[in-house]
């Protein structure tokens, strides 16, 4: 019998364990961290979870908004006859591509269900100026997310990872109001969501996937994280 020849060294048990506990471990500081944020906004603990569980589960699910026609140039190949003989001719013609653009329920909808959430919140106790305060932050960070987003095709809307979030905080501080961590989170996660990804819809359908997902990363995409991390910090 030959001897046997493994490409990829199989992993022992003490090696998975570690690997479970260390992935075991940033799953609760993570989930602790989204609780705490999810409270310092005012949400009761059993909310919080809830939410929090959805946005796990809602990062598998996209739900279908729209379908986008767009053209890409391709390169043909023809056959031209000359003299009898059979020659391939390259081509230059324009495909027309269909693309739908989803929207994730953990990295869209639950955020965007938190910001609907405080707003009413703010509408039932008459914190008029507070709303206001939190529009106008949420227009400054649009402008801010949109000014450093760019589509880049085959990835999605790419941009540094904590503009957002300092942004949010730097605004919860100026505007808060006696409530900067609500004004963190809307101006946080709405920021990135109209800047980032609505602003740039045209440009979207552009980037080469046969579907794009609006926070189709789910609990570890901008829109989720921006306003969460801005909480936290600020």
């Amino acid at each position: 019998m030959g001897r046997r020849h493994f490409i990829i060294p199989p992993v022992s048990i003490p090696v998975l364990l570690v690997m479970f506990v260390l992935f075991l471990a940033v799953f609760i500081m993570f989930s602790s961290a989204v609780m705490v944020a999810f409270e310092r906004l005012g949400i009761p603990p059993e909310v919080a979870y809830t939410l929090f569980l959805f946005s796990l589960l809602g990062s598998f699910i996209n739900i279908p908004i729209a379908e986008e026609t767009t053209y890409e140039p391709v390169i043909g190949l023809r056959e031209v006859r000359f003299f009898g003989i059979l020659y391939p001719v390259p081509y230059f013609d324009w495909a027309e591509r269909k693309v739908v653009i989803a929207v994730n329920v953990g990295g869209a909808l639950v955020p965007l269900s938190v910001v609907l959430y405080e707003v009413f919140r703010l509408l039932y106790l008459g914190r008029f100026a507070l709303l206001f305060n939190a529009l106008l932050a949420t227009l400054i960070a649009a402008l801010f997310s949109h000014a450093f987003a760019r589509p880049v095709r085959g990835l999605g809307i790419a941009m540094p990872m904590f503009l957002p979030p300092v942004i949010a905080v730097i605004l919860g501080w100026f505007l808060g109001d006696g409530d900067p961590a609500l004004v963190a989170y809307v101006s946080g996660t709405m920021g990135v969501l109209i800047g980032a990804d609505l602003m740039n819809w045209k440009r979207i359908k552009n980037l080469g996937a046969p579907m794009v997902s609006i926070g189709g990363a789910g609990t570890f995409d901008g829109i989720f994280l921006a306003g969460l991390i801005a909480v936290l910090l600020v």
